[in-house]
């Protein structure tokens, strides 16, 4: 079946194997080490009669893991409370906050199963979820959220509860709900109603973790359905508790992480990280607030951080872009800079790899040293000047973006990992960073490479199937619990994991030729700071094309510069002068492609693609269909005049 297999570090895989049945264990554990550590940070809005602030300003909160446990086990209860039995779906639809948190912990301790539904699907698939997962209450960040409920109630016979995070003034009246069958409550009125059955039953919670099994279901994530209905991936209780074990024991995670968390919970990637935090008991700074990504990082000051390539992506093209705006010697400087930094971190991996030391040639050391005062230690200070490793996971990051921040002193640690995994299955060491690659396998997870260079993955981390379609179960999941991941890849010798591609997106032109699309993405991506997305076309054509999307951050100042002030994105995807720009960044990745992967035209499109026109998932991966479809005249235009139907 396979032409090679990962290593595993077989002392850390026994460390993983000793893991207790499930991550509600873990947390209990956890609050007995270090009941007064602090557990996580979260912004909170001062009242405008506070003493300790300014109207409206914000500050950021603690709670010790000991306070965690008292609002996580009066969760718990107030679901018993109200009738939630074991593997009963309790669905969970808010952004990344400090209570989503709480309410998963609450519902896994109270042996339930959360149904986690992102707040931007939505209404028609929010109900979906709902009905296929047999969802009996919800949490729900607001009224918006609560609304995608109501408007198709009478399709949702099995929910009868929704739990609100937020309460505005133009929420639904609780009477008005009763009449549809639906009960309307609070965070706080739920956690009342646990704190008074706990007096009756106060050790409900400890015996409701004592019974949990290891193979009970503990979540259904539903798949960000790239074509089609989403299918609800089955993760077991054993699957998280493996992932905060193996992150613990892979060094990715310490106890004196300060973790900054703003990636959507409801994704995989994010709710993966909660069990590494609990397993080895860091801070986490819970602020899903993507516009304040920027400043509350020098708060924060985190020492990792995870985040989907598109963040790196626009980190890198911002600074590019106001060093161009900047121009003269400033931008040159840059461009040195940078330069130097892909340079130095590609001779230090080598090195490594071919000697283990990490060295480089004292020219180049001392070009790095002086480019690190100049631009370097910005860069850092921008990050809080503390980050040893930011995560890189959902979607490929371009190697010229990883060399860059590696060479600055900001290691992106890239990994790889499905829904169908529980997220984390390999994963980049700060000790040992392989840029390229999604790095080795997690303590305890195996990797293969079938004879047609799909990767095989296999591990307690694996689901257990898709929610009531067994044939599709059967389609990905072998008897032996190999999971088919349906991309394409290579394995080292040493087991470092290199992904080329989606095997259902790579394609052959009218020639024969293949072509892995995201590679070519990736080199345009690491060459243009003006783009946003980009969707390399040729399946079955003669020569490839390219839809692009542009960032308007970093494009708008540009234009003001050029003489184009005042017009807007749509306006600009048109003008000469800005298809020249980019032309010149085609002209240039083109140099490094083979002639069959060449972009021949491009196409740019009159806004960026997002997730509100379902062109993106929630995780910000490409729908390629969807966007054929909606571009399909501008993408027929590009193959106009040859002798294509």
């Amino acid at each position: 079946m396979s032409s090679a297999q990962s290593l595993i570090d077989s002392g850390k895989a026994d460390i993983v194997a000793g893991r207790p049945a499930s991550v509600a264990h873990l947390f209990l554990e956890r609050v007995a080490a270090t009941p007064n550590h602090e557990a996580y940070r979260h912004p909170v809005t001062v009242d405008e009669q506070a003493a300790d602030g300014a109207p409206g300003a914000e500050q950021w909160r603690s709670l010790t893991w000991a306070q965690t446990a008292v609002r996580v086990k009066a969760v718990a209860a107030g679901l018993m409370a109200l009738g939630i039995q074991p593997e009963d779906r309790v669905a969970l639809a808010a952004s990344t906050r400090l209570e989503w948190i709480l309410a998963d912990l609450g519902a896994m301790c109270a042996g339930a199963a959360i149904t986690t539904i992102y707040p931007s699907t939505n209404a028609d698939e929010t109900a979906f979820i709902l009905s296929n997962s047999g969802s009996r209450a919800m949490f729900a960040e607001n009224a918006a959220q609560l609304a995608k409920a109501v408007d198709h109630i009478d399709q949702l016979p099995e929910l009868r509860t929704v739990i609100l995070f937020d309460v505005p003034a133009g929420a639904p009246r609780p009477e008005t709900l009763r009449t549809a069958g639906l009960d309307l409550i609070t965070l706080a009125e739920l956690e009342r109603r646990g704190a008074e059955y706990l007096e009756q039953h106060p050790d409900a919670v400890e015996k409701a973790v004592a019974a949990l099994d290891r193979e009970q279901l503990a979540t259904l994530i539903y798949t960000s359905g790239t074509t089609g209905r989403p299918k609800g991936v089955r993760l077991v209780h054993d699957c998280w508790a493996y992932e905060g074990k193996a992150q613990e024991a892979s060094g990715l995670l310490g106890p004196d992480d300060v973790q900054f968390m703003w990636l959507p919970l409801s994704h995989v990637f994010g709710k993966t990280l909660i069990s590494g935090q609990i397993a080895t008991g860091h801070v986490m700074a819970v602020d899903g607030r993507v516009d304040r990504i920027i400043h509350n990082l020098p708060v924060i000051r985190p020492t990792v951080m995870a985040s989907a390539p598109r963040i790196f992506e626009k980190v890198y093209n911002g600074i590019a872009g106001r060093a161009r705006a900047e121009g003269g010697a400033k931008y040159k400087i840059f461009m040195w800079a940078a330069q130097v930094a892909r340079e130095y971190a590609r001779v230090v991996q080598e090195n490594r790899i071919a000697t283990g030391a990490e060295s480089a040639p004292l020219g180049l050391r001392l070009q790095h040293a002086l480019a690190d005062k100049l631009v370097y230690a910005k860069i850092r200070a921008a990050f809080g000047g503390r980050m040893r490793g930011a995560v890189s996971g959902s979607a490929a990051l371009a190697p010229e973006i990883g060399y860059f921040f590696l060479g600055a002193g900001v290691p992106i640690l890239e990994g790889y990992g499905l829904s169908e995994t529980s997220a984390g299955s390999c994963v980049n060491r700060k000790e040992d960073v392989r840029i390229g690659t999604v790095g080795r396998a997690l303590p305890g997870t195996e990797v293969r490479i079938a004879e047609d260079g799909e990767i095989l993955l296999r591990g307690p981390g694996v689901m257990r199937g898709y929610h009531n379609l067994p044939e599709k179960t059967a389609e990905v999941l072998e008897p032996d619990g190999w999971f088919h991941t349906e991309d394409i890849g290579e394995l080292s010798p040493d087991g470092f994991l290199r992904i080329t591609d989606r095997k259902k997106d790579l394609f052959k032109t009218s020639g024969g030729k293949y072509v892995a699309p995201s590679e070519v993405e990736g080199k345009f991506k690491a060459v243009c700071p003006f783009v946003s997305n980009i969707l390399v076309i040729g399946n079955g054509r003669n020569y490839c094309t390219a839809l692009i999307g542009l960032d308007e951050s970093v494009l708008m100042p540009w234009a003001a510069d050029h003489g184009l002030a005042g017009k807007s994105y749509a306006e600009l995807a048109v003008e000469p002068a800005v298809h020249q720009l980019i032309e010149g960044f085609v002209k240039r990745v083109n140099g490094d492609l083979q002639r069959w992967q060449t972009i021949k035209k491009f196409h740019l499109l009159p806004r960026d693609l997002d997730i509100e026109h379902g062109e993106l998932t929630p995780s910000l991966k490409i729908k390629r269909p969807v966007v054929e479809r909606t571009y399909a005249d501008a993408v027929a235009a590009m193959y106009a005049g040859t002798n294509e139907a």
